[in-house]
C-alpha cells in the first residue's frame, strides 16, 4: 500500500518544481533552461540522470535488465503565449486553488506528477518491473530532437505512459497526422481568350473530393478519418490562367489505416500530384484488455479515443496517454491547472503502478 505521508511530500515538491519551470521560458527548441532545472532537481534528490540535447532521463535505482521496463514520459517545452494573456505567463501565480502560468496545464502538471510517481518507486528494491522517467523536448512542434532522438539511448520499453492533460482519463487510442502537399497542374493562357487549362478548377474538383470522401473503415475508438484542406495558393496576375495550384491537406489518421494505404486511396481518386511531408506521426492504440487499462478501470477511470496527437505518434512501443489537467485549457490565455488535479494525478499514477504489481 502507498505511503500517504510520503506522497503528500512528493506532491508539494512537484508543485514547487512546476512553479520553477513556469518561470523559465521553454519554447520548443529553446528548452535549455528547463532541462537544466529538471536535471538539478533530480540531482538534489540523489537521482542520477542522463541528458542529450534538452532531453533528461533516469532509471530506478535497482534497475534490472531481466525485468520489463515502463517509461513515464512527458514534455517540458511550451508554445508561445498568445496575445490574450492578462497575467504574466512566466509568473507562477496561485489563486483560488489554481496555478497559473504558461505550460502549467500542457504539460507541466503531467511532467511533475509523473516525476513524483517515479520518485516514489525510485529506490524500492522489490519492483516486478523497472521504471524509467523522461522529460523531453520539442513535443509541441513535433521536432526531431525530442523523445524520438533518445529512443535508442533509452533502450526498449515494454510500456510507455505519456503524460498529457486528459483529466486523468485513459486515452487508449490517438489519431496520427499526415500532412499532404498537393499540386494541380494546368496550362497557362490569357484569361480573356479560351486559352490554357485552369489549374484552380482542377484543384477545386480535388478539394471537393477531399471535403466529401468518407473512408470505409471507422475506428471504434477515435471515429472516422478526417481530411481538411487548410492552405491554397495559385496565380500571380488577374489576366493569366494559372498553370499550377498548390494546396495543403491535414489528414488525421486512425488505427484502421496505414499512411501508405491512405496515400494509395487518395492518389486513386484525385488528379493532383500528392506528396506526404512525413509519415512519422502514426496513430496509436492499446488493447482494452492490457494490464494498465484494467488497473485504471479498477480505480474508476474511463477510456476514450483522443483526436489530438502527442509524442505517442513517434513512440514505437505500446503506450497510453493519461495525465492531470484539461486539454481544452492547452494553448489558451491565462493557462492554469488546479492544484487538486496534480494531487489526484500523483495518487492515480502511483495507484495504477501499484495495481500492476499484483
Amino acid at each position: 500500500m502507498s505511503d500517504n505521508k510520503e506522497i503528500s511530500t512528493l506532491i508539494q515538491e512537484a508543485i514547487g518544481l512546476l512553479q520553477q519551470l513556469i518561470s523559465i521560458p521553454s519554447f520548443s527548441k529553446e528548452e535549455n533552461g528547463t532541462a537544466g532545472a529538471i536535471g538539478r532537481f533530480l540531482s538534489d534528490h540523489d537521482i542520477d540522470f542522463h541528458r542529450k540535447g534538452n532531453n533528461i532521463w533516469a532509471y530506478n535505482k535497482h534497475f534490472d535488465p531481466a525485468k520489463p521496463t515502463i517509461l513515464l514520459n512527458s514534455h517540458h517545452d511550451t508554445v508561445k503565449p498568445n496575445p490574450g494573456w492578462t497575467k504574466d505567463p512566466f509568473h507562477p501565480e496561485i489563486e483560488g486553488g489554481m496555478l497559473y502560468g504558461l505550460g502549467s496545464n500542457d504539460a507541466g502538471g503531467c511532467l511533475v506528477s509523473l516525476m513524483a510517481a517515479f520518485r516514489y518507486f525510485y529506490d524500492k528494491s522489490n519492483l516486478p518491473y523497472n521504471l524509467a522517467f523522461a522529460a523531453t523536448a520539442e513535443e509541441e512542434n513535433s521536432g526531431l530532437n525530442g523523445i524520438e532522438s533518445i529512443l535508442e539511448d533509452l533502450g526498449p520499453m515494454d510500456l510507455v505512459i505519456v503524460g498529457e492533460p486528459t483529466q486523468m482519463q485513459m486515452a487508449i487510442a490517438e489519431k496520427g497526422l499526415m500532412v499532404l502537399d498537393c499540386v494541380a497542374y494546368g496550362k497557362t493562357g490569357h484569361a480573356a481568350r479560351e486559352e490554357g487549362e485552369n489549374a484552380i478548377y482542377k484543384a477545386v474538383d480535388d478539394i471537393e473530393w477531399f471535403r466529401n470522401y468518407k473512408f470505409e473503415k471507422v475506428s471504434p475508438y477515435v471515429g472516422p478519418m478526417k481530411m481538411t484542406v487548410t492552405v491554397i495558393k495559385a496565380g500571380e496576375q488577374h489576366n493569366v490562367v494559372p498553370s499550377e495550384c498548390h494546396f495543403v491537406v491535414d489528414v488525421r489518421m486512425t488505427d484502421q489505416y496505414t499512411h501508405e494505404e491512405v496515400l494509395d486511396i487518395i492518389r486513386q481518386h484525385v488528379q493532383s500530384e500528392v506528396k506526404a511531408r512525413s509519415t512519422r506521426l502514426k496513430p496509436s492504440f492499446i488493447a482494452p484488455e492490457h494490464a494498465i487499462v484494467q488497473a485504471g478501470l479498477a480505480l474508476g477511470l474511463t477510456t476514450y479515443g483522443s483526436p489530438t496527437t502527442s509524442d505517442q505518434a513517434v513512440i514505437p512501443y505500446t503506450s497510453i496517454k493519461i495525465g492531470p489537467g484539461d486539454s481544452s485549457r492547452s494553448h489558451t490565455a491565462d493557462e492554469f491547472i488546479y492544484l487538486k488535479e496534480i494531487e489526484d494525478g500523483v495518487g492515480i499514477y502511483v495507484g495504477i503502478l501499484e495495481r500492476m504489481m499484483v
